[in-house]
């Protein structure tokens, strides 16, 4: 969808929207990164620990696949969440050499926490939006939730 804007120039949607994620991207990730730094947790950790919020557990591979790491960097992952007590490691019932990897309920205040400080961060941002650009992030909401 293409729109005009009050100078006349035309502005795609989505050239808007990428303007507006990489200004709240960039906003986040420092309140992000000083929340973080206080519990010792790098931003590949805690990205782990989102997926594992949201899955039952995650085998060695699945995490692999996920993170775009190799299995030995995964198990590197892991290693580093385990002794802050963030997952745990558990073996499957069927097989014990297989490994699942879960969240334990400290990894999931963390997230929460972390969730809620990019909530906020992100609400105050929109509260200041114009209609023009909140209706932007309207539309870009509705066709996401469509795709998924």
């Amino acid at each position: 969808m293409k729109t005009n804007t009050p100078q006349g120039e035309t502005t795609n949607d989505a050239e808007r929207l990428a303007d507006f994620v990489l200004f709240t991207q960039r906003s986040c990730i420092l309140n992000l990164a000083s929340e973080l730094n206080k519990g010792n947790v790098s931003f590949p950790q805690f990205f782990l620990l989102t997926y594992l919020s949201s899955e039952e557990y995650l085998t060695m591979s699945d995490i692999a696949k996920k993170m775009g790491h190799s299995t030995a960097a995964a198990t590197g992952l892991v290693d580093r969440l385990e002794k802050l007590t963030y997952v745990e490691r558990v073996h499957a019932a069927e097989d014990r050499r297989k490994i699942m990897v879960r969240i334990t309920s400290q990894g999931m205040e963390l997230v929460s926490k972390m969730r809620g400080e990019i909530a906020t961060n992100l609400s105050e941002v929109m509260s200041e939006m114009d209609e023009e650009e909140a209706d932007t992030v309207q539309h870009a909401r509705t066709a996401l939730n469509r795709s998924l």
